[in-house]
């Protein structure tokens, strides 16, 4: 039986003549787990937000949709609350409560289910999601990740019949994304729950489903089980090609024989049998050198301490830190681990009580706001939609240098350099179709398209980005990848927090680890990388045994290629 059926649906957002979903045709049966995944701004999650009336943006609708056999415009509002779960992205904009165990009553609250079946519910939901150790918290003292599973578990306290995840573990660590995964993959598994999942952290949760959909131009371009897909992909679409598990492109680039691995226990299986078919391939590959910046500091942050209020514990503790200029730094850590607001001190968001950060040797605090933040330091914070102020995209790149006079860089004083300078950044950052529409109508990745767009105009000498990669598919994080690093040699520092490990170890130079308020470790990314066994990628924890120095699937396959 078909649970969600769509048949032929449109969708175009007020005063856009492009479609954003185009004669969509989707049918999921009852039981499965499914992945939607495509290229960021594809439709993913206006798709998924319209199999939820309550959720769906505003716009023009033509086709339908059915919801067990039966229009979902005609299912009344307390069965799509019941039946129909939806943990969006960012975990925070779900939460409504102050504590955790209100937060897992409020949707039974809502319903008017009795107390005995609240309660019962509720010791159900902890006790499955192993939350009872912080049933009684503040939900504003939970880590990103606790947040997000304090939302499926509150979710899955109606006991609803789909689930439905608009890319769930963007803002999770890689540990706590896996486990948050091995969660939803255990609820489809045990309950039977229907999932449908935009991912485009597709390692872990990919080799799991039933049927994969991908997305382009608002349609269904293609469909079948992973191995389908990814053979699929490989032939005719490359950049998707890109968002597949690691294993899968490894595979498929050194044309690798018989069935196509999935998982990293597989690949690690594919592996040795292709080592042990060609034996004249050199395994034990020594590590190249990694390039970085001059010695000549950039950022240099001496005993920093910091926290949130007077009586309460510090965040950063006696953090020493220093960025080379022309240097791509990365930070990486769990979520709480106080990355976020080493970010808020580097960027003078935020005051250390006691310790000093300089900027090219001169103290932070001494800049003017318009000497550090326009041509000196740019700042791309976590959330993109914090430096939206306009109705369209082309009126927010113009903010930037369009301004009062005196807010502008010399640059930009005629009216042909301002259009040369958005054209060229339109161009650089792929923002073309999409000028006329509101910031708020964007995809993920390309409202963090946008902001780094912004943030360019003004030229800055050094970088700041936190989780620059969040939504963002395959194909852009490798344009992205490009323009950081020609940024980079044309001189450009910098700083990277991240939570996205694939990317820091192909485009980054040093790396440092962050626990509880401070760096534990930090060296270059092949060092880095190759000596660790959990918080590592899984080109390395697949291929470490033959090429311990190999920590990218291009570093796997230049092995096997023997390249090196």
């Amino acid at each position: 039986m078909n649970i969600v059926e769509i048949c032929d649906f449109c969708f175009a957002y007020p005063d856009s003549s492009k479609r954003v979903l185009d004669h969509t045709k989707l049918k999921i049966k009852e039981g499965t787990l499914n992945i939607i995944c495509g290229r960021s701004g594809c439709g993913k999650s206006t798709l998924l937000r319209h199999l939820k009336t309550a959720l769906a943006p505003y716009g023009k609708t033509k086709g339908e949709i059915l919801y067990k056999g039966k229009s979902l415009a005609e299912t009344d509002h307390r069965t799509q609350s019941q039946e129909i779960g939806f943990v969006m992205q960012n975990p925070d904009n779900q939460i409504v409560t102050d504590k955790v165990w209100h937060e897992l009553a409020f949707g039974l609250e809502s319903l008017g289910y009795d107390s005995e079946t609240i309660r019962l519910r509720v010791a159900e939901m902890a006790s499955y999601f192993g939350i009872h150790q912080w049933f009684y918290k503040n939900v504003s003292e939970l880590s990103g990740g606790q947040k997000q599973l304090l939302n499926l578990a509150a979710v899955m306290a109606m006991h609803p019949s789909l689930l439905i995840l608009d890319e769930p573990t963007s803002q999770l660590d890689p540990i706590a994304a896996s486990d948050f995964l091995e969660t939803v993959k255990k609820i489809n598994r045990d309950i039977g729950t229907t999932v449908i999942l935009t991912e485009h952290r597709l390692q872990e949760i990919l080799p799991y489903a039933d049927q994969v959909y991908v997305m382009a131009d608002g349609r269904i371009q293609m469909q079948g089980t992973p191995g389908e897909v990814g053979a699929g992909l490989h032939d005719a679409d490359k950049g998707m090609f890109l968002s597949m598990p690691v294993p899968v492109q490894i595979f498929n680039a050194v044309e690798g024989t018989g069935e196509c691995p999935l998982t990293v226990s597989q690949g690690r299986k594919w592996l040795g049998e292709y080592v042990k078919d060609h034996p004249q391939i050199p395994t034990g590959i020594k590590k190249t050198k990694t390039a970085s910046g001059s010695a000549e500091p950039a950022i240099q942050a001496k005993d920093l301490w910091f926290r949130y209020e007077k009586d309460s514990q510090d965040v950063v503790r006696d953090l020493s830190l220093q960025i080379n200029k022309g240097e791509f730094y990365a930070l990486v850590g769990g979520n709480g681990t106080g990355k976020s607001t080493t970010f808020s001190l580097l960027s003078r968001v935020n005051q250390p009580y006691r310790g000093r950060i300089r900027l090219y040797g001169r103290d932070l605090r001494s800049y003017k706001d318009k000497e550090l933040y326009f041509g000196c330091l740019g700042v791309l914070p976590q959330n993109p939609q914090s430096v939206f102020l306009k109705k369209t995209v082309l009126e927010e790149l113009y903010s930037v240098i369009g301004g009062k006079k005196e807010r502008m860089s010399l640059e930009y004083q005629s009216q042909m350099k301002k259009e040369k300078a958005i054209e060229g950044m339109v161009s650089l950052t792929k923002l073309e179709g999409l000028l006329e529409r509101h910031p708020y109508d964007l995809s993920g990745g390309e409202q963090q398209r946008l902001a780094l767009a912004k943030v360019l105009l003004l030229r800055p000498k050094v970088l700041l980005m936190d989780e620059p990669t969040k939504g963002m598919d395959g194909e852009y994080k490798e344009e992205l990848g490009k323009i950081l690093k020609k940024l980079q040699s044309h001189g450009m520092t910098i700083f990277m927090i991240s939570h996205d490990i694939e990317f820091v170890a192909e485009y980054a130079d040093r790396v440092g680890l962050f626990f509880e308020g401070n760096i534990v470790t930090e060296n270059d990314v092949k060092t880095f990388f190759a000596g660790n066994n959990f918080y590592t990628t899984a080109a390395n924890r697949m291929a470490r045994q033959y090429f311990p120095y190999a920590i990218t699937g291009k570093d796997v396959v230049a092995c096997l290629q023997n390249e090196n």
